[in-house]
This record gives C-alpha cells, sequence and structure tokens, in this order.
C-alpha cells in the first residue's frame, strides 16, 4: 500500500484492507517470525527470566539514564569520537549536515537507522545536493520506491517481487527478472559502487555501552562494517535511550534481541566499534561522530506511566503478534514507526500532531504485545491512558460523548441496566443474522453500520442470567416451603 498523507486512520485502514497482496505478506511473515521466535526461545529455556533480567537491566538503565549517557559521552572522547547532544530532528538533521559540508561530502552511504528515518535526514540531505544512499537491501528497495519502511526490522515486506524487479530495472536501465538471484546480484553491484565512492558512513546504534564507549550494531547483512570501514568518516545516530552499562549487559541483550525479532540465536554479524581508527589499525573510519537524539523522549522521564516505553530495544516482536498491524500493515500508521510500539510512541514524541494522537485506537488491547515483548513493556496499559489524554484534552466526537454518557448512565443502575439490556436483546433479535459460524450485525443504519461492517456477534442467549438466576431462587424458595 504506497503511503496516504493526509489521510486519516480509518482512511488508511480502509485502503489497506483493500490491499489482498499486502494483507497476505504481512500474515505470512508475521506468522513466521512468531512461530521462528517460539522455536528459539524455548531452545534457550527459562525463556521468562531472560525476559525480567532484560526488563531490570532497561528499568535501571533509565532510571540513571543521565549518568550513563555521561558515562558514555566521555568514554567516546576518550577513544577519540566526537559526541553530538540533539534536542530535536530539526537539531539532529543540521548536525549532519554540518559534518557533510565540513567534509564537502557529495555522497553518504547509510545503514539501517531508524532513527534517521525520524529526523528525515535523507530529505535534508537531498535538499543540499548530498546523495544518501541506503545499504540494507530491504531499506534500498522502498527508497528506489520513495516510501517508508512498513516494518521495524522488515522494511519491504509489503513489497513483491514483481515491484522490485521493476524498480531495479528502472535504476539500472536494463529489464531484470523476477529472479531473487538476480535482483540480490544487480543490488550488491551498485551498492559495491557506493560503498567505495562515499566520503561519509551512517548508521544507526543497537546499544551504547556507557562502560567503554562503543557502539553496537545487530546485522544479517555486511553493509553494516562496509559503511563503518569504507568511508573516511563515520556518523552514528542514536536515540539517547540507547544506552546499556556494561559488556556483560549485552550478553543479555544478545540473546533477548535476535531471537525476538527474527528467531535468530544471533544475527549473522554484531560489530562493536570503539571510537574511529587508532595508529597502526588497517580499517575503520579516520573520525567518528555520534550524534544523542532526544527528541521529546526526555519528557518521558520521571513519568509513571510513559517512562517504560524509553525501555524498547526495537525488535519488532510486538508487531507480529498485534491483530491490528498483520491486517493494515504498517504505512497505515502514518509514522515512523508502526504496529503497537508506534501507537504509544508516535504520539508521546508527536503531541502537538493530532494525526499521531489517533494512533492510540489502532489497537484491540488484547496485550498480546506484552506477552511479545522481549522487556515487558506494558504496551497496553499505555495505549489506555493515551486515549484518557485523548478525552482530557476533548479529542474526542460528540457521538463518542453522548454514546459513553449513556453507558455509564445504564451500568449505574440497577433498573436502568435491566431495561438497557433487555432492550438491546429485543434489538439483537431483528439486527444480527444466526445460524453460522460468525453472526454477523446487518440492518444497522448510520455509525453503527460502518462498526458492523466487519465484525461478528455471538448471538445472545434468549433468556439472560439474570432472569435464570432469579427462576432459580423462585424455585428454590417453593422447594422450601414444600418440605415444610
Amino acid at each position: 500500500m504506497p503511503e496516504s498523507p493526509g489521510l486519516s486512520l480509518k482512511e488508511r485502514s480502509r485502503l489497506a484492507l483493500q490491499d489482498e497482496f499486502l494483507r497476505s505478506a504481512v500474515r505470512f511473515t508475521t506468522e513466521r517470525l512468531r512461530n521462528k521466535k517460539k522455536e528459539s526461545t524455548e531452545r534457550l529455556g527459562n525463556w521468562e527470566e531472560w525476559r525480567e533480567r532484560g526488563r531490570q537491566i532497561r528499568a535501571h538503565t533509565i532510571q540513571y539514564l543521565d549518568y550513563y549517557l555521561d558515562l558514555f559521552a566521555n568514554r567516546v572522547e576518550q577513544a577519540g569520537g566526537h559526541v553530538h547532544f540533539a534536542k530535536d530532528a530539526r537539531e539532529a538533521a543540521e548536525m549532519v549536515l554540518g559534518i557533510a559540508r565540513e567534509k564537502q561530502a557529495k555522497s553518504v552511504v547509510k545503514s539501517k537507522s531508524m532513527v534517521s528515518e525520524e529526523v528525515h535526514v535523507n530529505q535534508r540531505l537531498a535538499e543540499q545536493g548530498i546523495e544518501c544512499i541506503e545499504t540494507d537491501l530491504g531499506e534500498y528497495i522502498i527508497q528506489l520506491a520513495n516510501q517508508a519502511p512498513s516494518h521495524i526490522i522488515i522494511p519491504a515486506i509489503h513489497q513483491t517481487r514483481r515491484q522490485i524487479a521493476e524498480l531495479f530495472s528502472k535504476e539500472g536501465g536494463e529489464q531484470l527478472s523476477e529472479e531473487t538471484r538476480v535482483l540480490t546480484a544487480f543490488a550488491r553491484r551498485r551498492l559495491r559502487e557506493k560503498f567505495l565512492q562515499a566520503e561519509i558512513g551512517m548508521t544507526g546504534c543497537n546499544f551504547a555501552i556507557a562502560e567503554s564507549g562503543s557502539v553496537i550494531l545487530f546485522s544479517n547483512e555486511g553493509n553494516g562494517r562496509m559503511v563503518t570501514t569504507l568511508p573516511k568518516t563515520h556518523i552514528v545516530m542514536m536515540g539517547m535511550e540507547r544506552i546499556i552499562p556494561s559488556w556483560e549487559d549485552l550478553e543479555v541483550m544478545a540473546n533477548l534481541l535476535p531471537r525476538s525479532a527474527t528467531g535468530q540465536k544471533l544475527t549473522v554479524y554484531m560489530s562493536a566499534m570503539t571510537g574511529p581508527r587508532r595508529r597502526g589499525e588497517w580499517d575503520g573510519a579516520e573520525e567518528m561522530h555520534v550524534i544523542i537524539l532526544d527528541n521529546g523522549r526526555s519528557n518521558q522521564l520521571g513519568d509513571p506511566e510513559f517512562q517504560e516505553v524509553l525501555h524498547c530495544i526495537r525488535c519488532g516482536a510486538c508487531l507480529n503478534v498485534c491483530p491490528v498491524y498483520r491486517h493494515i500493515g504498517g504505512h497505515a500508521y502514518g509514522s515512523v514507526y508502526p504496529g503497537p510500539i508506534g501507537a504509544v510512541l508516535s504520539p508521546l514524541l508527536n503531541p502537538g500532531d493530532e494525526q499521531m494522537q489517533e494512533l492510540s485506537y489502532a489497537s484491540s488491547l488484547c496485550a498480546a504485545c506484552y506477552e511479545a515483548c522481549p522487556v515487558k513493556i506494558p504496551l497496553h496499559d499505555m495505549l489506555v491512558h493515551l486515549r484518557r489524554k485523548n478525552v482530557e484534552s476533548a479529542r474526542v466526537s460528540i457521538g463518542e460523548k453522548i454514546a459513553f454518557k449513556g453507558f455509564a448512565s445504564a451500568f449505574k443502575n440497577a433498573r436502568r441496566y435491566r431495561i438497557t439490556m433487555n432492550t438491546l436483546r429485543n434489538i439483537q433479535k431483528h439486527t444480527v443474522r444466526d445460524g453460522s459460524k460468525y453472526p454477523k450485525l446487518t440492518r444497522l443504519a448510520g455509525p453503527a453500520k460502518e462498526w458492523a461492517e466487519h465484525r461478528s456477534l455471538p448471538f445472545s442467549e434468549k433468556k439472560s442470567f439474570r432472569d435464570s438466576w432469579k427462576t432459580l431462587q423462585e424455585e428454590l424458595a417453593k422447594s422450601v416451603r414444600r418440605d415444610r
């Protein structure tokens, strides 16, 4: 599904539901990832203990984030690197542009980085005439398609091989077949040229180790190492929460992240970089810059309802189990971060964006995301808190206000409750088509018709529990009187 700026969540979701390939691809891939995760976590054993240890590490780090950030920055500088703190996306992008101008760069190669997507660094570089090439295969595909990622770890999940072949054929000026071997060979040839030409390499940061000032990258392609060794300058784009205290803590994360993301015991490459190239070393960048981004993250510190969102390790496990994401994919969220984590994080990072605030309703509140999360983030609770904030900020329709006032009125009073339930039971007789596995709501009008379009409703019993209980009590009383 192409991105649809300007449309509401409901409109974007409707478009996604009409895209049969998207729904099929997302369903197939997420189910495969869930099964692989289940298998790999069972083999590891004591998965809940690993989750709890991961939660403890993240909770401790975020509680003392200022200390660990300061320690990390000092260690990076001691190792010969440069640290820059960016308060928002604009400032982070300006820092990248400043480094590029200083190096007179014409070309930047970039490995996968969600933070760089967040600050729209590719567009900012392009506006200054600097080419920025994505070197992760999935990111390269969607860059050619001029789209945003639709999954945190599988950005091109929505693209068919035919669409990819068309993109590569147009880019290369030759007709390519749809064979995977042919398409990957083309990408390899084209990207190798870019690696050799670029003055700057840019990466994200899976984890930053405070005690040594090291930047850790997890990847399944060799592009990450090419980006960090061939160009003379290396820029790291890092969210301020990516810190962990020690190498010992990395062992825990190195078990949690790959298993939760792709079901692997380990990613193919785990790279650790501590500063730029040292004297006598053969590879590595001559200069290293670490840009640490706030962009609204610090606003969650100390907030009992939302601080835990900063525990996220960006594995994407919550997307793979979410019934909403599995039906509409990532672009329907209209955010860099899709799925349950995006439905929480995007409104928090963009409090003034009305379009982001409606994302909290893209959830069934089933809590599957919490069960899947390797560090136990209660995203379902946060979604409820965000909905409450929307109500307090008057971001609800008049119809919704009336409906919930009516609901409250009916459930506060026993007599009104009985009348309401009997009325609804009578209405159901005429609106629910019974006799099938999934009874459907029919004959509804207005908003109710739209609500019922994709829902089934179990047919209620002819007699309510309260009525049955009343009858039972009457029969019991008669029996007692007879016995006397």
